[in-house]
């Protein structure tokens, strides 16, 4: 594959700026840590001589130019997988997928993936919107969270499906438990969702900016008891799509989903020790997130359709613990 080379030159309302902010700006599809990485990696000049520094200023008139490496060819490997399949006909697949699988590969994390057996199934029937590393993938639920997702066989079916996203029409119910009892028991959290400053690895709350997110709430059941810290049992509809949504919201709102290891406390300690229900509770490896309810309009018939994912072993077992402790 042939190396591409961009050339930027810098106007006068860019003095002394720094010159992986500035060319942040210039190519908005790259982020900051790509371009920082571009520089310490030597395939950034200005002036024609390397540079390595991504604080380095620059001035008006400076010409800089960045020598992209030639993108690495990747296969992905078809995998035979056990992948839960709810429906399929020849625009969709709808499955309920497993806690811990990936949805595509990524980030040096190419097998086991469930488009590694979606390749293994269906081979070159699926819509090739995604590229190489996302075929049929419309969108993804994040690795420990369990549930249903949709996945396009063709481009039409593709399109048609991320317009619905995109508008926010797909119906989405979730289930989660969570730390405590919220107050109201139910209600609306409507916060503004951007990465965090604190990690940028993470999303949060943000009031100076962000993109509008919208989560609904029902409190379907609440357990406690003397020696049981409350836990609640919540039904969450999204009116919104952004990344840990639910996971930055109930914790924003001071709920942190159980067993969540990156949003509030994956661990309690009990004030009085139940030492059974504890070890059920703290050794739920995971965040108590399922997503439960999908809906939207077929790209194909135009008929709106519905599709359920039954709890996975792990967070029924668990809801059915908390039910008998509590009381």
């Amino acid at each position: 594959m042939e190396k591409k080379i961009i050339n930027v030159t810098v106007s006068k309302d860019y003095q002394d700026h720094r010159i992986d902010k500035f060319l942040q700006q210039q190519l908005s599809k790259l982020s900051r840590t790509r371009i920082q990485n571009l520089i310490n990696e030597g395939y950034v000049k200005l002036n024609n001589c390397l540079i390595l520094e991504s604080s380095k200023k620059i001035k008006e008139n400076d010409m800089i130019e960045i020598n992209f490496p030639a993108p690495k060819e990747t296969f992905i490997k078809p995998q035979k997988m056990n992948l839960n399949i709810l429906y399929d006909d020849k625009d969709i697949i709808v499955i309920n997928k497993s806690p811990g699988s990936v949805v595509h590969p990524g980030a040096g994390n190419f097998e086991n993936t469930i488009v590694n057996g979606l390749l293994y199934m269906y081979k070159n029937r699926l819509s090739s919107i995604g590229g190489k590393l996302r075929p049929g993938i419309v969108h993804r639920i994040d690795k420990d969270t369990s549930g249903v997702i949709v996945v396009a066989k063709n481009d039409i079916a593709h399109i048609n499906l991320s317009k619905q996203f995109s508008e926010h029409s797909i119906k989405r119910t979730y289930e989660a438990l969570v730390w405590g009892m919220p107050k109201p028991k139910n209600g609306k959290i409507d916060e503004k969702i951007s990465r965090s400053i604190k990690n940028r690895q993470l999303m949060a709350v943000r009031k100076d900016k962000g993109k509008r997110a919208v989560t609904n709430y029902k409190t379907l059941e609440v357990f406690q008891n003397i020696n049981l810290p409350k836990i609640s049992l919540l039904e969450c509809s999204l009116e919104t799509g952004r990344t840990h949504q639910i996971r930055v919201h109930m914790n924003f709102k001071g709920n942190p989903i159980l067993g969540d290891k990156s949003y509030g406390k994956s661990k309690r300690k009990f004030k009085k020790i139940d030492i059974e229900v504890e070890k059920k509770i703290n050794n739920f490896n995971r965040q108590a997130l399922h997503a439960k309810n999908l809906g939207f309009i077929h790209p194909g018939t135009k008929k709106e359709i519905f599709f359920e994912a039954e709890r996975p072993k792990d967070f029924d077992k668990l809801v059915k613990s908390l039910r008998k402790a509590s009381f």
